[in-house]
C-alpha cells in the first residue's frame, strides 16, 4: 500500500507509535517519512531534480514540491534542479544568484519497491535517531554504576543488557576469574561510551578504582552527602584495597563511618567485590604522616621523603619487613599507589648500615681534601658538614661550636677548603676547553666549571647546545614506562640543579640568543600568576562555603 494513498491523520499516528516505541522525537520519524516520500519521488520523476516533500504536522498532508536554484551562468550543472539569471526570469520578477523557485508537483503512489526503500530509509533514520539518543544518555552517565542483565559471555568478555542496549565488560575488567552465566545480574562502573560506525560502544569495569569509590558512596551517606571525601583509592583488584577518607566534620571519624556498626558498610562492599581485602586509611595532608597510615598494618620507623625525586625512604624495624612489603610486594605497592610516591623500604640495621658508609665517605674527603686527622674529620661530619662548599663559605660562628676549634682554625678550615676548590675549577675549566667548550657556555651564569665539564663531556658545548636542552635533561627526572617509574639521570643532577632552576637556565639562554621574547614570557608569567591567583579564590570561596 502506497504511503501517499494511506489517510492522511493515520501517517501522523504512526509516526507518533515508533516514536514512543523508539523514545525517539516524532519529528525525527516525520522527517524520515518526508526523506523516503522524496527519494520515491525522484524515481518518478528524475534522480536529477531537486525534489522535496513537507508533511503539516497537524493534518499529515504531504505536499511534493521541485526546487531550482539560480546560479551564474558558468556554473550551471544540473539543468534539472539550476538555471540561469535569464532562465529565471520567466518564473521570477527579478531574479538574483542564489534564489530559488519552487513549484508544487503532483504527488506519487508508491510500487512495491518504493515502498520497501521508503521503509528503509524510514527504518534507517529511527535507527539512527535511537543510537544517538543513547549515546547521549550513556555519556552522561559515564563515572557512575550501573546494575544490568548478562546476556551472553564472548572469549571472556561479558555482553550486559543495561536496558535501552548493550554494553561490554571487557575480560580484563572483570575481578579475578569470575564468571557469569545467562541472566545473572551484575553492578559494574561505566567507564566510556565511544560512537563507533555500528553504534555507541559502552564500556564496563568491575576493576576500576572508582568502581570501589562508587560502591562506597553508595553504602556510606556521609560520602554522598560530602562530608566525608573519598581522596585516593588503590586496588589489587579481587585481593586488596586500600581507600584513604577524610572527614570535614571534626564529630565524624571518616574510618569509623566507612566501616560502620560491626562492619556491615564495608561488608557489604567487600561482597561486591568477590571478597577483596580493603585497608581504610585516614588521609593526612603531611606526606609522611600519610605515607605512615598506608603502610598499615606494618609499624614504621621512619620516613625521610625527597619531594623533588617524588621518592620517600621508609624505615621499619626488622620484624615488620615482611609485613610492610606485604605478599609479593602487595602492600607497599598500593602504598605507592594511593600516595603517588615511589616507597624505599629498609629495615633499621640497613639504614644504619647506609648511614655509616656516608659518614665514612665524607670522613674521608674531608681527610684527603683538607689534611686533617680522622678525629677533626669526624668531628665536622657530626656536626652536619657534607661537603666543602659548606666548609668554605658557612659562617665562621658555625665552625666555632665545635669543640677544640677557635677562630683561627676555622680562618685556616676555610682557607684550605677555598684552595682546593679553586683547584678543582681551574682543573675543570680546563679539561672543558680541552673538550670544545666554548667561552658563550663558560660565561653563562649559573653554570659553575664542574658544570661546564660535565656538559662538555655529553656534547653540549655551546650557549646553542644548551639551549635546545630540556629541563629534565639537565635536572633528570622520573618516566613511567610499562607501568614502572623510571629514573632518567640528568647532566647536571649530581651538581643539586632543581627542576625550575635548569627551566630558568635553559629559558635565559633562549632569551640571550634571540630565540624567545622577554616581553612574552613576563605575559606568560602575568597570566600564570593571574590564573593561580583565581585559584586561590575559588579555593577560598570553598571552603567558606
Amino acid at each position: 500500500m502506497a504511503i501517499t494513498s494511506a489517510n492522511q491523520l493515520e501517517l501522523l499516528q504512526t509516526a507518533e507509535a515508533v516514536a514512543r516505541e523508539k523514545m525517539i522525537d516524532p519529528s525525527l520519524v516525520i522527517e524520515a517519512m518526508e526523506e523516503s516520500l522524496a527519494r520515491a519521488a525522484k524515481s518518478r520523476y528524475g534522480a536529477e531534480m531537486d525534489i522535496r516533500v513537507s508533511i503539516d504536522r497537524k493534518t499529515g498532508r504531504a505536499t511534493f514540491t521541485r526546487v531550482r536554484s539560480v546560479v551564474e551562468d558558468d556554473e550551471v550543472e544540473n539543468y534539472q534542479a539550476e538555471m540561469t539569471v535569464e532562465q529565471a526570469k520567466q518564473y521570477l520578477d527579478d531574479p538574483k544568484v542564489g534564489d530559488q523557485f519552487i513549484e508544487e508537483v503532483p504527488p506519487v503512489d508508491m510500487g512495491r519497491i518504493a515502498a520497501q526503500s521508503a521503509k528503509q530509509v524510514i527504518l534507517q533514520k529511527v535507527r539512527e535517531a535511537e543510537r544517538d539518543r543513547q549515546f547521549e544518555e550513556f555519556q552522561d552517565r559515564v563515572g557512575t554504576i550501573i546494575n544490568g542483565v548478562v546476556k551472553r559471555e564472548e572469549y571472556g568478555n561479558v555482553i550486559v543488557d543495561v536496558g535501552r542496549g548493550e554494553a561490554i565488560l571487557r575480560r580484563n575488567e572483570k575481578i579475578g576469574r569470575e564468571s557469569y552465566r545467562p541472566n545473572d545480574r551484575i553492578r559494574c562502573y561505566i567507564k566510556d561510551v565511544r560512537r563507533e560506525a555500528r553504534g555507541p560502544q559502552i564500556f564496563l569495569s568491575r576493576t576500576a578504582p572508582e568502581f570501589m569509590a562508587e560502591l562506597f558512596k553508595m553504602e556510606v551517606p556521609e560520602i554522598y552527602d560530602g562530608i566525608i571525601d573519598i581522596k585516593a583509592v588503590a586496588r589489587d583488584p579481587g585481593s586488596r584495597a586500600k581507600i584513604a577518607v577524610i572527614s570535614h566534620d571534626g564529630s565524624i571519624d571518616p574510618v569509623g563511618a566507612c566501616v560502620g556498626m560491626r562492619g556491615s558498610r564495608v561488608q557489604a562492599v567487600v561482597n561486591e567485590l568477590q571478597g577483596e581485602k580493603i585497608d581504610i586509611i585516614p588521609w593526612n595532608e603531611d606526606q609522611p604522616t600519610f605515607l605512615v597510615n598506608a603502610l598499615q598494618p606494618a609499624e614504621v620507623s621512619k620516613v625521610v621523603l625527597d619531594e623533588e625525586a617524588e621518592r620517600i625512604e621508609v624505615v621499619v624495624p626488622e620484624d615488620q619487613l615482611s609485613l610492610a612489603i606485604g605478599r609479593r610486594g602487595q602492600n607497599v605497592r598500593l602504598a605507592s599507589q594511593l600516595t603517588g610516591l615511589d616507597i624505599d623500604i629498609m629495615t633499621e640495621a640497613e639504614d644504619s648500615e647506609r648511614r655509616q658508609k656516608e659518614f665514612e665517605t665524607r670522613t674521608k674527603l674531608f681527610m684527603d681534601t683538607l689534611d686533617l686527622d680522622e678525629f677533626f674529620a669526624q668531628l665536622l661530619v657530626s656536626e652536619g658538614f657534607t661537603n666543602l662548599e659548606e666548609v668554605a663559605y658557612v659562617e665562621v660562628d658555625e665552625l666555632l661550636v665545635i669543640d677544640g676549634v677557635d677562630e683561627d682554625t676555622a680562618n685556616e678550615l676555610q682557607a684550605r677548603a677555598r684552595d682546593v676548590l679553586e683547584a678543582q675549577a681551574t682543573a675543570a675549566l680546563e679539561k672543558a676547553r680541552e673538550l670544545g667548550a666554548e667561552d658563550s657556555l663558560i660565561d653563562f651564569e649559573g653554570l659553575t666549571p664542574q658544570m661546564v665539564q660535565a656538559l662538555a663531556e655529553d656534547g653540549v658545548k655551546t650557549l646553542e647546545d644548551f639551549a635546545t636542552c630540556a629541563d629534565w635533561e639537565l635536572a633528570g627526572g622520573w618516566t613511567t614506562v610499562d607501568g614502572e617509574r623510571v629514573k632518567d639521570e640528568g647532566l647536571l643532577e649530581p651538581f643539586d640543579v632543581s627542576l625550575d632552576e635548569a627551566q630558568n637556565m635553559v629559558m635565559t639562554a633562549r632569551v640571550m640568543l634571540g630565540w624567545v621574547d622577554p616581553s612574552e614570557l613576563e605575559a606568560e608569567a602575568e597570566e600564570e600568576a593571574e590564573s593561580d591567583e583565581a585559584e586561590d579564590v575559588f579555593a577560598s570561596e570553598e571552603a567558606g562555603a
